[in-house]
């Protein structure tokens, strides 16, 4: 059994009176995991409130307000790639993430991820991701380091003023017109939970895609989120008939299997680049990850 050294967060969502239970609102958000499971982390003390006291199941619920729990798998697999630290100071940290670790913990992995890797080899374990790409990409994710200056560096994101570019091999047919694309579209959660799909509606998600070298029926492609949707470049590449190779879930959802370590989506956070808004530097940070070469 796997049991993470810190807790994860939910909050309560907003509901109407009456209140369902808390063990109610954890079936429903973690169908997986089951009422049984939820009662025995509850009695075993594993499941706290908003000010880090366990729960019993007769605690009431309260909108609005966080649980913290403790995460549990049977088994965890580990994924045999390092991360690499490229850059830390005082308030930042940035690494480069191995394809199929996660950045935080999810699914079938608690401590097997990038920021319990990095609380323990730097022994910091107030670090926070400032941002998150997808386990299957590899490539630059930034943490905070110190909690001071947390809220400065976040708002960078928030308020579009980090630039980042990505580099993927993709499907290609020589049939495709143009070289650049804008993609503009509205992204929300699919079915099931994990995918993402299109909608009619406002745009929340925007991509800039730039065709780099073909060869036959594949080409390397630069890209550019403007936004930062969950899966935002693999829809947008899909979308244009552009299946980034070794991608699982776009256009189609494949049949689940075991990750096959030789066959990693082709996708890299290649740089992300910003003005600190500390030192007025303009800083960027490269990924030494690359793509393998097209044969010519």
């Amino acid at each position: 059994m796997a049991i993470a050294t810190t807790p994860s967060k939910v909050t309560l969502p907003a509901a109407e009176r009456p209140y369902p239970s808390i063990l109610e609102f954890l079936n429903g958000r973690f169908p997986k995991i089951g009422s049984c499971c939820w009662q025995q982390r509850i009695s075993d003390g594993k499941v706290l409130d908003a000010d880090h006291r366990p729960i019993s199941v007769d605690t009431p619920y309260l909108p609005l307000t966080p649980l913290f729990y403790y995460r549990e798998v049977p088994q965890e697999r580990l994924i045999p790639f390092k991360e690499r630290i490229l850059f830390q100071d005082e308030h930042l940290l940035v690494a480069c993430k191995p394809h199929f670790l996660p950045v935080i913990p999810g699914g079938g992995y608690v401590n097997e991820c990038l920021l319990n890797r990095l609380r323990e080899s730097t022994g910091n374990h107030d670090l926070v991701p400032l941002h998150r790409i997808d386990r299957e990409t590899a490539g630059i994710v930034m943490f905070s380091v110190n909690k001071e200056t947390r809220g400065v560096y976040g708002r960078l994101f928030a308020t579009g003023l980090v630039s980042k570019s990505y580099q993927a091999l993709a499907e290609y047919d020589s049939a495709a017109k143009g070289n650049c694309w804008v993609v503009e579209n509205r992204i929300v959660k699919g079915e099931p939970w994990f995918r993402m799909r299109t909608v009619p509606g406002q745009v929340n998600a925007r991509s800039t895609i730039r065709l780099l070298d073909v060869q036959g029926n594949v080409a390397r492609f630069d890209l550019s989120p403007i936004t930062g949707k969950t899966h935002q470049l693999r829809i947008h590449m899909s979308g244009l008939g552009f299946r980034i190779l070794n991608d699982r879930y776009y256009p189609e959802l494949q049949p689940e299997r075991a990750d096959d370590y030789a066959q990693p989506l082709r996708l890299i956070a290649k740089t992300v680049r910003f003005r600190d808004p500390l030192s007025g530097k303009e800083l960027e940070f490269r990924s030494e990850r690359e793509l393998p070469v097209l044969s010519q």
